[in-house]
């Protein structure tokens, strides 16, 4: 695993996804509506050879994998810890509703499972907390997560403003998409990035904000961070890259053809 799974787009335009519990996000696939044209699939040409007969194939087959790949605090670096709630209820996922609001709906036929991790690095010596989540969504085909990974970029677009949840938003957010062996992705069959700025009742802001997404096979893995007071984009996004290596790396280990 390299640096540009997470650093390929820091010079994008503003790089972040979001959800409004820092959840995996795919507004057109829990509707039906899919207006975009349809995703391209380009070769892997990853080092790797994927299996199709280890790919998930139930609810609860999926729900296992999300939970063996979800980075937890020892992923993130140094002084991490879990936060309360630890997980998500993985029987719902966030929607970005017409009004740029996040809100929790059931999971759509194209996902089997999806989880989220909360994790954060707390305040101290007068600095506010960073705090992170992941995020892994077990998808029946390899096309459903590319609608995700399509839908994803889409949502900055249509809301480069958004509520997460009740105070707190995010401001400016820009994005960007890579196949594999573009813009430093060397790492899974596309990759996203999006950011803006992080606004919050309980902490103020303007802070960093950052969102990191991939695509391996029909699962997709993010990381996403938010910054505070005294705490710097490099402090935030390096966290972010050690997690998101981590999920990446787990996913191909266990989607792996083992002949």
């Amino acid at each position: 695993m390299t640096g540009a799974l997470l650093l390929a787009g820091c010079s994008g335009a503003g790089g972040g996804g979001t959800a409004g519990s820092d959840g995996s996000k795919d507004a057109s696939a829990s509707n039906g509506t899919r207006s975009s044209p349809a995703p391209s699939r380009s070769p892997t040409g990853l080092d790797f050879t994927p299996d199709p007969g280890r790919a998930p194939k139930t609810s609860a087959e999926a729900l296992r994998l999300a939970r063996a790949v979800a980075a937890g605090p020892v992923d993130w670096g140094p002084g991490f810890v879990k936060r309360n709630p630890y997980e998500s209820d993985p029987a719902f996922w966030p929607v970005l509703d017409a009004d740029c609001v996040w809100q929790r709906e059931p999971l759509p036929e194209t996902v089997l499972a999806t989880l989220t991790r909360y994790t954060e690095l707390p305040a101290e010596g007068g600095k506010g907390p960073i705090r992170v989540a992941a995020v892994v969504t077990v998808h029946p085909t390899v096309n459903d997560a590319e609608w995700e990974m399509a839908g994803t970029l889409e949502e900055a677009l249509r809301c480069p403003d958004q509520q997460l949840r009740q105070g707190e938003r995010i401001t400016g957010l820009g994005s960007q998409g890579s196949d594999y062996g573009l813009l430093g992705n060397l790492t899974a069959e596309d990759m996203l990035t999006e950011g803006g700025e992080y606004y919050s009742d309980e902490l103020g802001g303007p802070y960093h904000y950052y969102w990191t997404q991939s695509r391996v096979g029909p699962v997709t893995v993010a990381a996403v961070g938010k910054g505070s007071k005294g705490r710097s984009a490099e402090e935030v996004n390096a966290a972010l890259l050690q997690a998101a290596t981590a999920m990446v790396s787990r996913v191909e280990s266990r989607l792996e053809s083992t002949e």
